[in-house]
């Protein structure tokens, strides 16, 4: 299958708290914001909570703040930043929606609710871990 791991997201009621652990403690080092434009918010879609980004140099774990009403606010049945998730990226999101079509799996499509260059897709595994597949949007030359 075409996926690769891309990054963690771990969500906090106290996000500098939690990125001073992964900073400070374990070293990981922080990211721009810019590597994550993210598309405008409103009452009605998007997420406007903060979110901040460490990396060991191979993988993204992304840092969000925790928000029980993403879900709601989108018109979606499954919420990113509630417990977390972990992502993969893919170049072929459709063959990735057929799959999980063909098996029965629900999914939330959040297409660029969260990012101007992220087409992004969230389901459960068979344990209810939260699982996003996205494929990045190609920018207009």
């Amino acid at each position: 299958m075409d996926l690769k791991f891309h990054h963690i997201n771990l969500v906090s009621k106290n996000l500098d708290e939690l990125n001073d652990f992964y900073n400070n403690i374990l070293g990981l080092e922080s990211l721009s914001p810019d590597n994550f434009l993210r598309t405008q918010s409103s009452d009605q879609k998007g997420y406007s909570g903060k979110i901040k980004f460490v990396s060991d140099g191979n993988i993204q774990m992304h840092l969000a703040e925790k928000d029980l009403n993403v879900a709601a606010q989108n018109k979606q049945f499954l919420n990113p930043v509630e417990r977390g998730h972990i992502a993969f990226r893919t170049e072929n999101i459709e063959k990735i929606k057929l799959i999980l079509k063909k098996n029965n799996i629900q999914y939330a499509d959040y297409g660029n609710a969260f990012s101007k260059e992220w087409y992004q897709i969230f389901f459960h595994d068979p344990e209810g871990n939260v699982i996003e597949v996205h494929q990045e949007i190609l920018k207009e030359k």
